[in-house]
Order: C-alpha cells, then sequence, then structure tokens
C-alpha cells in the first residue's frame, strides 16, 4: 500500500510558555537549524573551496538554549502564539495542514494520506509507525517547503530517515524534490494571490515577495536556497506582469546577531513607507500554509511597522493553504513523483 506524507514544520501543543518550551528546545537544538560543531562539517557541499566559518561547540549552544533563550523566549513566544490561536481550530499551521491532508485524502483513495511535524506533533516517527502499521510500505514524502534548505527540507527528511532507521522493514520511499519552479505551485501561487486581490477593494502601490530567512553563512556553505527564492520571485513577477519598481524581494525571521539574507522584511516595510508607498500587499511564496511567521510577524508586526512610517494598509496575503488550485498543484506533484505507485 502506498502512503503519502505531508512534512511540515510544526508547532507548539498551546499558546504558553509551557507549551513553548519543548517545541522551542526541539526546533532550535536541531542541528539543521542551529549549526554547530562538529556537525557543522558535514553539512558543508562536497568540493566547495569554501571552508567553514567557526560554529560554536555543541555543548555552549545547549548551555545557552536550555539556561537562556528557551526561559526567556517561551513566554514571549506564547504571547504571539495567543494572538493567532483560534478558540475553535487551534494552531493556523496544525488546521491548515490537516485540511491539506484531508483534500489531498479524497484525491487518493486507495492510497493512506498524513502528515507529520518535524518538531511538535504529531511527530514524524509517531505517523511513520502508524502508517506503516496500516500496511503502508511504500512512502512519497512531500516536504511543504517550494525551496529547499537544510534548515526545513533537509530537516524534514532528516526525521523521515531516522523514523525508518527504528524499522526492521523499511518500506520504499520517493522524497518529493524542490518545487520552486513547478508551473501547478507557480500558477496556484497566482491564483491564490489575485483571488486576495479581487476581495480586497483597494489595489496595492507595491508588492513585496516576503520569504523566511536563513543565516547568510549557510548559503555561503552551500545552501541553494537564496537562489530559489530569487528564482520563484523572478517567475512569479513575469506571471504577475509586475515591473520594477512594483516589487521587492525580502526575508524575514532573523535570529540572533550574526547577518541573514538580506534585505531584512523589516526594513523593507520601514523603507517602503517612507518612499511613500501607502498600500502594500506582502506575498509569502516561501510558506505553503499561514503559520506564527505569516499571520502574527506580517500582519501584525509589519503592519504596525508600515503604518508607524507613514503606510496606511498593508495586506499579508493568505499562503496557499486549502486553496483549490495549491491542492490540484500537490495532487499533480505527488503523480509525478508516486508515477507507477499511485
Amino acid at each position: 500500500m502506498t502512503g503519502i506524507l505531508l512534512l511540515q514544520l510544526g508547532t507548539p501543543d498551546s499558546p504558553t510558555a509551557a507549551g513553548l518550551r519543548p517545541y522551542l528546545k526541539q526546533f532550535l537544538a536541531d542541528p539543521r537549524v542551529i549549526e554547530t560543531r562538529p556537525a557543522v562539517r558535514r553539512y558543508v557541499t562536497p568540493g566547495l573551496d569554501r571552508v567553514p566559518r567557526k560554529a560554536p561547540p555543541r555543548w555552549l549552544w545547549w548551555l545557552i538554549l536550555n539556561g537562556v533563550i528557551v526561559p526567556f523566549r517561551s513566554p514571549k513566544s506564547a504571547a504571539k502564539y495567543r494572538r493567532i490561536w483560534d478558540a475553535t481550530t487551534g494552531s493556523p499551521l496544525l488546521f491548515h495542514t490537516t485540511r491539506q491532508a484531508e483534500l489531498l485524502q479524497a484525491r487518493f483513495p486507495n492510497a493512506v494520506v498524513r502528515f507529520g511535524m518535524t518538531y511538535g506533533n504529531p511527530s514524524v516517527q509517531s505517523v511513520v509507525n502508524e502508517m506503516t502499521a496500516a500496511g503502508v510500505d511504500r512512502f512519497v514524502a512531500v516536504p511543504m517547503y517550494p525551496q529547499y534548505s537544510a534548515t526545513t527540507t533537509a530537516a524534514s527528511t532528516d526525521a523521515l530517515f531516522q523514523a525508518l532507521m527504528n524499522l526492521r522493514v523499511v518500506p520504499a520511499v520517493r522524497v518529493v524534490g524542490p518545487h520552486y519552479l513547478h508551473p501547478a505551485y507557480l500558477d496556484a501561487m497566482v491564483a491564490a494571490v489575485n483571488d486576495d486581490r479581487a476581495k480586497l477593494g483597494w489595489e496595492p502601490d507595491h508588492f513585496l515577495f516576503s520569504f523566511h530567512g536563513i543565516p547568510r553563512k549557510y548559503v555561503q556553505r552551500g545552501d541553494p536556497y537564496a537562489a530559489h527564492c530569487v528564482r520563484t520571485t523572478l517567475a512569479l513577477v513575469r506571471r504577475f506582469g509586475f515591473r520594477k519598481p512594483q516589487w521587492s524581494r525580502s526575508f524575514q525571521s532573523r535570529l540572533g546577531r550574526e547577518p541573514w539574507l538580506t534585505p531584512y522584511t523589516d526594513d523593507a516595510v520601514k523603507g517602503l513607507a517612507k518612499r511613500g508607498v501607502k498600500r502594500l500587499a506582502v506575498i509569502l511564496p516561501g510558506f505553503t500554509a499561514d503559520c506564527l511567521e505569516t499571520v502574527d510577524e506580517i500582519g501584525n508586526e509589519a503592519g504596525e511597522e508600515f503604518h508607524e512610517a507613514g503606510g496606511e494598509k498593508l495586506r499579508s496575503v493568505p499562503c496557499l493553504n486549502a486553496h483549490p488550485r495549491w491542492i490540484d498543484a500537490l495532487e499533480q506533484i505527488v503523480r509525478e513523483e508516486g508515477a507507477g505507485w499511485v
């Protein structure tokens, strides 16, 4: 039996400090997310001439994470999650990912469709166990990140392969590759954005494509994420028919003092307002489901910064979520990768 497994980042179980502590600890302890010695050297692209910059030793990061970051960041993060937590549906990421899996299940009635979280629940390990117990012996794994990064795509496949290492009978596996230029994904993005524009009642002066950021040194070590973001943006711009200076690109959600990919979204938003942009739409091509980074960081925090700098309206365009064109795209991508299995 074939199983289709959506791999998503994860979300805390509750919008409380207690709910955030295990989630943050698991997330920030992953060496794919925060590269530490000696793990950093095995993540360098083979043949790359650049020697990795010195990374902190694992023991030091463990002390900082557990002694400083988790205790102090958990209450602050919990307050942000409470702003987006729905009383009925809970976490937006969990709600939308659940819906995506349900709709995809309807497209593949003879397969088992589930999702697993790299961090938090339901864990990839528990879902793999459930699916294999139900008779799944072939997996089509779908990392829900159009642009590849070791911090996201590789982290999710690490979780999958680790789960498989615990099985006596290891199923066959196909992993969907980065789909940042897949026509069905691009068409779904355009349809979702245009549908939202039609409901706004006003036309944006500017369109900002905001992607999740990663440390610049990760790109120097061979991560192709930045190049994928550039290529996605240019492909979407051509489909929309935008012209400079009608659009720009930025990166959000940085952590710590080291330089991350630039320009930073918060700086970009304030700069656009000071340049006279009054109505701004922020498009989020790197996220396939709404989450804290889209709903709160852009919808609330960036909106406040935009208004304080002189802007009037900022729209955080909803992610693909359960848009019919995205479900169509997911089906097409899975059928292509799972040819002969689904």
